[in-house]
């Protein structure tokens, strides 16, 4: 993707397009999580791709802080005020964004929300990737690996990120047909590599001895901080695997300092959430909820995530809903 040029103001940050807007263009604005954030990048990414493919013109809004709902607010008002044409929609807080949604529904303006599921405000649909069912998955994957047995750590998000309950509750189902699986620790990491690197670092101090069989992380950051505090322990590492397959993690994958990483997919989102957004405009009728098919990326399937997530095609509507 070439870059962009951004101006920023109010604190938040906009990507603008390259080149002018013609005055009868028709407009997205995609409304994403951080310009850090690689599930935010792939919605980009997609959006931008479905766009083009339909002579639209995409505004990316893009708060500085993936956890500041004012910020996102402010550029929601902004958006409004340049009377975008359809919106696809991240929200920071699922529940503290409900009244800007709701500015955006009293302007007659149509709203894919995409990632996590607004608590209120209306949608045309919802796209998003079934947490529970990927991390059943990818925890299923691991205890495999592990032989149904031995010591499992486990690395939980934040419980207020929608994600990590869906997350946490898939790898607690997965335990319960493996009983010889000791958990020895799980708690909280913050979705942050730092974080997850701190916390087994100090673990690994205090038990120098520590059979550690197994880690199952809620995310791919958390997955790569434990590679970084095992390797800095000087310590084996134990199968370890994550959740939303991004590049670092499909790196780690294929030099063996992970196992394997459940692919929560942004590209999905936001190919999807364009492609819905210009049929309302065009007054095409979408399902109402569309649930992502996700899979385990380990060393067999790899291939496919090695390609940067701009030149990757874009599924289409019929394709996801096939049956």
């Amino acid at each position: 993707m070439k870059q962009r040029p951004f101006c920023i103001a109010a604190a938040v940050t906009i990507l603008l397009p390259l080149g002018v807007v013609s005055a009868a263009a028709e407009t997205l604005a995609v409304f994403t999580k951080s310009a850090g954030n690689p599930i935010a990048r792939a919605t980009r990414a997609g959006a931008e791709q479905v766009a083009k493919a339909n002579g639209f013109t995409v505004f990316h809004y893009i708060p500085t802080s993936a956890e500041n709902p004012r910020q996102q607010t402010a550029l929601v008002d902004e958006a409004l005020a340049a009377k975008r044409d359809a919106f696809v929609f991240t929200p920071v807080d699922v529940k503290a964004l409900v009244p800007a949604v709701q500015k955006i529904n009293a302007a007659g303006i149509p709203l894919v929300n995409v990632a996590d599921k607004l608590t209120g405000g209306e949608s045309v649909s919802f796209i998003g990737t079934d947490d529970y069912a990927i991390a059943l998955d990818t925890a299923r994957f691991l205890l495999k690996a592990m032989g149904n047995k031995g010591n499992l750590i486990i690395l939980e998000g934040p419980d207020t990120i929608p994600s990590a309950a869906g997350r946490l509750r898939g790898f607690k189902d997965a335990l319960k047909d493996a009983p010889n699986v000791k958990v020895i620790l799980s708690k909280n990491a913050l979705y942050a590599r730092p974080a997850a690197a701190d916390l087994l670092k100090a673990m690994l101090k205090a038990n120098p001895n520590a059979q550690v069989d197994g880690v199952l992380a809620a995310n791919d950051a958390m997955a790569l901080g434990t590679v970084d505090a095992f390797k800095e322990a000087k310590k084996p590492l134990p199968p370890i695997t994550g959740i939303n397959a991004g590049k670092e993690a499909v790196d780690m994958i294929k030099a063996g300092d992970m196992l394997a990483s459940g692919d929560y997919n942004g590209l999905i989102d936001g190919c999807l959430g364009a492609e819905i957004a210009i049929r309302a405009l065009r007054k095409q009728e979408s399902p109402k909820e569309i649930m992502a098919k996700t899979q385990v990326v380990d060393k067999s399937n790899l291939a496919q995530y090695e390609i940067p997530v701009e030149r990757r095609p874009c599924p289409t509507l019929a394709s996801m809903t096939a049956k």
